[in-house]
C-alpha cells in the first residue's frame, strides 16, 4: 500500500474521531425551498458520526411531511470531502472495549440510507471532494447525485476486513455490466466526470458552480422534481470539464466484465491470471492484498444482492456487519492501516480456500429478533 492510498484509507474511515459529540456537526437549516444539511467536520473530512446521524434522521422524516419544504439539500463543509465515511475506528475501539455501539451505529445508520432511498421530496447530494463508504450511503439511494471534479469516489472496505455495506449490496450490482463487482473487490477510486461516467452520480457541474447551482435551487417556487431536474440538467450541460476525455475504464470494460462475472472469488482470480494483461496482473495485486474473508463476502453480497430490494440488502448487510464485528479481520485491518500504520494485516483465514462456506453462511444467518427491520 503506498502512502497515498494509506492516507486514503485513513481518510476514508476516520483517523482523529473528537470523543464528545457536538450539535454543530451537522447543520440543519431551512433555506428557501429546501431544507439543507451540511456535514460540518471538515477536519476529519466530515466523518459520519452517530451523533449526526441521529440528528439528520428525524429532521430528514420532518422535512419530508413538511408542505413547505420541496426539496432536500446535503453537503459537506470545508471543500475537501462530501464525506470521507463512518466513523468506523470508533466503533472497533468501542467493541474491543466490550462498549456495544456496533450494534446501534450500523442499525441507525442503515436507517438512514433507507430513509434516503425512499424519501418523497427530491433529495440532491452535492459531491464535491471525498466521498467514500458512509458517505456514498448518505448520497447515492437518493434521487440526485452532482459531482464535481473534486469527487473522489471509492468503497475500499475489503482492505479493512469489511464489505462495501450502506446499500453497497443494491446500487453496485446495479451498475453496467460487473463494474461494480470489480470497483467493489478491488476499492478502485474514481475521479471527477467519471464518477458521474460510472452511473453513481447523476450529474457533473463545475466546482466554482456550485454555489450559485445551489442559489438557483434554494430560489425556485414550490418545485416539483422535473423543476429541480431542469436546474441539474441546465448546470450539468454547460460543464466542459473533461467532457472529451473517455472513461477512465472504458478500455477496459470487457476485462472488467469477463474476468468479474464468475461466480467465485478462485474463478475470478484465475480468469485475471489467465488474462495476463498488465490491467489484469494489477488487480491480482490489489485483490491478494484484501481480507480472504470480505472478498468472499463482498462477492455473495453483491450476487444476492442484484435481485433483492434496497431494505431486503441492508437487511442482509446488517447481519454482516454483527459478524464482522464478532470476527477478527474487521480489527485486525484497523489496527493494520490506522492504528499501529504497520499496513501488514494478518488475516484469518488468510487464504481463500481457508475461507469455507460454512464459515461465509454463519455471516449471512439471520440474527432472530436482532434483525433489522423497517
Amino acid at each position: 500500500v503506498s502512502e497515498v492510498e494509506l492516507w486514503n484509507y485513513m481518510i476514508c474511515f476516520g483517523i482523529r474521531m473528537s470523543k464528545h459529540t457536538d450539535a454543530t456537526e451537522v447543520l440543519l437549516e431551512k433555506k428557501g425551498c429546501a431544507g439543507v444539511i451540511t456535514l460540518n467536520r471538515p477536519k476529519v473530512l466530515n466523518t459520519l458520526t452517530l451523533n449526526m446521524i441521529r440528528q439528520i434522521y428525524p429532521q430528514l422524516k420532518k422535512w419530508e411531511q413538511d408542505p413547505e419544504t420541496f426539496l432536500i439539500i446535503i453537503k459537506g463543509a470545508g471543500g475537501k470531502a462530501f464525506c470521507a465515511g463512518g466513523d468506523i475506528r470508533v466503533v472497533s475501539e468501542a467493541e474491543k472495549a466490550n462498549q456495544k455501539i456496533a450494534p446501534l451505529f450500523f442499525r441507525e445508520e442503515y436507517m438512514l440510507n433507507n430513509a434516503i432511498g425512499s424519501c418523497q421530496k427530491p433529495y440532491v447530494a452535492l459531491l464535491h471532494g471525498i466521498t467514500m463508504g458512509g458517505g456514498v450511503g448518505i448520497s447515492v439511494h437518493g434521487q440526485f447525485r452532482v459531482a464535481t471534479e473534486k469527487c473522489l469516489f471509492a468503497m475500499p472496505e475489503t482492505a479493512i476486513g469489511l464489505f462495501p455495506d450502506v446499500g453497497g449490496g443494491y446500487f453496485l450490482p446495479r451498475l453496467q455490466g460487473k463494474l461494480g463487482y470489480f470497483l467493489a473487490l478491488t476499492g478502485f477510486r474514481l475521479k471527477g466526470r467519471d464518477v458521474y461516467r460510472a452511473g453513481i452520480a447523476t450529474h457533473f457541474v463545475d466546482s466554482e458552480k456550485l454555489g450559485v447551482l445551489e442559489e438557483d435551487l434554494l430560489a425556485l417556487k414550490s418545485p416539483s422534481k422535473e423543476d429541480v431536474a431542469a436546474v441539474l440538467e441546465n448546470y450539468h450541460t454547460e460543464c466542459k470539464i473533461d467532457r472529451d476525455k473517455s472513461f477512465i475504464l472504458e478500455e477496459h470494460l470487457d476485462k472488467i466484465n469477463s474476468c468479474f462475472s464468475a461466480n467465485t472469488m478462485e474463478q475470478i482470480i484465475e480468469n485475471l491470471q489467465q488474462d495476463g494483461s498488465s490491467f489484469a496482473l494489477e488487480q491480482l495485486k490489489v485483490i491478494n492484498k484484501m481480507s480472504p474473508t470480505s472478498l468472499k463476502i463482498t462477492l455473495r453480497q453483491l450476487m444476492e444482492g442484484s435481485s433483492k430490494t434496497l431494505q431486503e440488502v441492508l437487511t442482509m448487510e446488517y447481519r454482516l456487519s454483527q459478524a464482522c464485528m464478532r470476527g477478527h479481520d474487521f480489527h485486525e485491518g484497523i489496527r493494520a492501516l490506522l492504528i499501529d500504520k504497520d499496513r501488514s494485516p494478518k488475516w484469518k483465514p488468510a487464504d481463500l480456500k481457508e475461507v469455507t462456506d460454512e464459515y461465509l453462511n454463519n455471516h449471512f444467518k439471520s440474527l432472530g429478533s436482532n434483525d433489522l427491520k423497517f
